[in-house]
């Protein structure tokens, strides 16, 4: 088993939304990352745990833990002229987007990158490197258990 980050925008696609789905189960689509779309293709298998992070919002941070439901599968936004993941370039013989499937586990108190970074624990963590600005991360297995052991 595996642990990742996967960073979502609120005002796009929050916890509370995955919350209110029924099944509590969600496509993680519109990856245009090649390093993202690479973790979630070659590296990420069911089962594997993952912290529902809210990015680009007045308070970034971890909201809940959510689990891969479904091997990487391609995107079909990208097939799509209507979706602003439209990629031209790619086809249904060679796709080049891929999604899991994600799954609630649980939401959590909002856990602040402010706070993170107050953990020397910590400090090599992906997403509080300065320049990080990757929507899906690996967290290593010290990393996930210090931070489930403070939610």
């Amino acid at each position: 088993m595996r642990y990742w980050l996967m960073k979502s925008e609120p005002a796009e696609f929050s916890i509370d939304d995955l919350a209110a789905l029924v099944p509590q189960t969600i496509a993680w689509e519109g990856i245009r990352n090649y390093q993202a779309r690479n973790f979630m293709h070659r590296q990420m298998s069911v089962g594997d745990n993952a912290f529902f992070y809210h990015s680009c919002c007045k308070q970034p941070g971890i909201v809940g833990t959510i689990i891969v439901s479904r091997l990487a599968y391609p995107d079909a936004t990208q097939f799509n002229p209507s979706s602003k993941y439209f990629d031209p370039k790619s086809n249904r013989d060679n796709p080049r987007w891929f999604n899991v499937d994600i799954t609630l586990k649980q939401k959590t108190r909002l856990v602040p990158i402010k706070e993170l970074r107050q953990y020397p624990e910590l400090q090599n963590m992906r997403v509080l490197q300065t320049g990080n600005r990757l929507s899906i991360t690996p967290v290593d297995p010290r990393e996930w258990q210090f931070i489930v052991s403070i939610l």
